[in-house]
């Protein structure tokens, strides 16, 4: 895909790209250089999931393989 550069330097990302991506406005991006080439990330906050590890509990206050155990029928 092309996109054109304006006169104030702003390329507008296509939009099949930014729904891949999950680009919204105000997301933050990474330009690089290397060679020639231009590079960019999308920068990505802390992981939803690690926010909330270690924050649930089991059942009786099982440990997770007496829960699984206990859930297989074992």
């Amino acid at each position: 895909m092309n996109a054109i550069l304006s006169e104030k330097g702003q390329v507008t990302i296509p939009k099949a790209i930014r729904d891949d991506l999950g680009l919204t406005p105000g997301a933050v991006l990474d330009f690089q250089e290397d060679h020639g080439v231009i590079i960019v990330r999308k920068i990505v906050g802390e992981n939803p999931i690690s926010a909330w590890r270690g924050r649930g509990s089991l059942p009786g206050g099982f440990a997770v393989m007496d829960y699984l155990a206990k859930a297989r029928g074992e």
